[in-house]
């Protein structure tokens, strides 16, 4: 076997402590909660022996606030949490945002709202992904559906979060964060991994809010040279608070434009049997398990259904899921809640052809008959 490449019959959860660490992490802070602790569990273990540092908090306020603390000390940082937890790191979600501050937060979804059913999976914080924090903002969620997605796609997490200088949320599900399957942990090579941008200006002319001409400032490191100001009010370029409205006006906008002016870079979209599909099924997480064995049942009975996976729920696929509903008939969105990310898809649905939500809140998966059934009822 190659010396980087692992082949591991692994957990998810265990698959994102491991990407975290090989994308470069150092830091973690948090809380346990079922159904993520074996992401902290392994990251307790695992950080130490790369040189790096585990914290476990009192509870999540002060975990999200922890690895703001370590990002802006220059770690790559991560916390994991479940929907309670969640709910509590709202608000200094809003402060990495308006600081502009790297790090990734994994939310493995389960049964709500409020303690729910603690052990059991669902899909219902998309929403909460995209607007549990106040005010306007960007934001970038990733949502893994295998094990491998788990490993490589955190490694993708904390690139994004390097790159455009926001918190990263890794949306995954009680049901990926606990199977268990064959993964590659393959090593990345220094040119797949990114880090952020660092000042090379006089340390007396730094202001840490000042974007190059891509969009995104270079961020120093607390204790370092550069000595500057982060804060969770409305700023300057200086980082110094500024209520003037046009400054206001300029980053406010900014925290969306950096993400939305970039989504061709950030969207990540899976087509599966598309290019002749008639019917699709618009899917994501663990629901993509069962649109693909739906679909694989729909052809062997001769319909043409496509699936097409959204990787990235936020910033939302707009344009790809605009074309699909140009090209096909109807389209099925499975997921376990009362219809989150159809509500997107209906959005964009221009040429209004049936959109049919398969919905779910029992606490089990969906499966491929219960789609089937929704394919059938958009055919009608």
């Amino acid at each position: 076997m190659e010396q980087n490449r692992r082949i591991r019959f692994i957990q998810g959860n265990e698959a994102i402590a491991e990407g975290a660490i090989a994308a470069g992490a150092r830091f973690y802070a948090g809380y346990p909660i079922t159904p993520s602790s074996e992401v902290a569990e392994v990251s307790s273990v695992r950080l130490p022996q790369v040189g790096g540092l585990y914290v476990q908090m009192e509870d999540e306020i002060g975990s999200i606030a922890a690895i703001i603390g370590a990002s802006v000390a220059g770690k790559k940082s991560y916390t994991a949490t479940s929907g309670p937890g969640f709910s509590l790191m709202q608000e200094n979600l809003g402060v990495a945002v308006m600081a502009e501050v790297p790090c990734v937060i994994i939310d493995v979804q389960r049964s709500g709202p409020s303690t729910g059913l603690a052990t059991k999976p669902a899909q219902g914080d998309v929403m909460q992904s995209r607007w549990g924090t106040h005010g306007d903002h960007g934001i970038i969620v990733i949502s893994p559906s295998s094990v491998q997605d788990c490993y490589d796609l955190t490694i993708q997490a904390f690139n994004l979060s390097e790159k455009y200088r926001t918190p990263v949320i890794f949306l995954a599900d009680e049901i990926v964060g606990h199977m268990r399957e064959k993964a590659v942990l393959w090593e990345p090579s220094p040119d797949q991994i990114i880090n952020r941008k660092k000042p090379t200006c006089d340390p007396k002319d730094y202001k840490p809010f000042k974007p190059d001409e891509d969009g995104i400032a270079p961020l120093a490191a607390y204790g370092s040279e550069y000595v500057f100001r982060v804060s969770g009010s409305t700023h300057d370029e200086t980082g110094f608070a500024n209520s003037k409205p046009d400054n206001a006006d300029r980053f406010i906008r900014h925290y969306t434009d950096k993400i939305e002016k970039n989504k061709k870079d950030i969207v990540i979209l899976r087509r599966f049997n598309l290019e002749d599909a008639e019917y699709a099924i618009v899917t994501f997480g663990c629901s993509t398990r069962s649109a693909l064995e739906a679909m694989k049942i729909a052809r062997n009975m001769g319909k043409k259904v496509g699936v097409l996976q959204l990787v990235t729920l936020w910033p939302f696929a707009d344009d790809g899921v605009r074309e699909l509903c140009r090209k096909v008939k109807g389209v099925v969105v499975p997921e376990m809640n009362l219809g989150q990310v159809i509500r997107e898809v209906k959005r964009v649905n221009e040429n209004n052809i049936p959109i049919v939500g398969v919905n779910k809140v029992n606490s089990e998966a969906i499966t491929p008959f219960e789609i089937l059934a929704g394919i059938e009822e958009v055919e009608r």
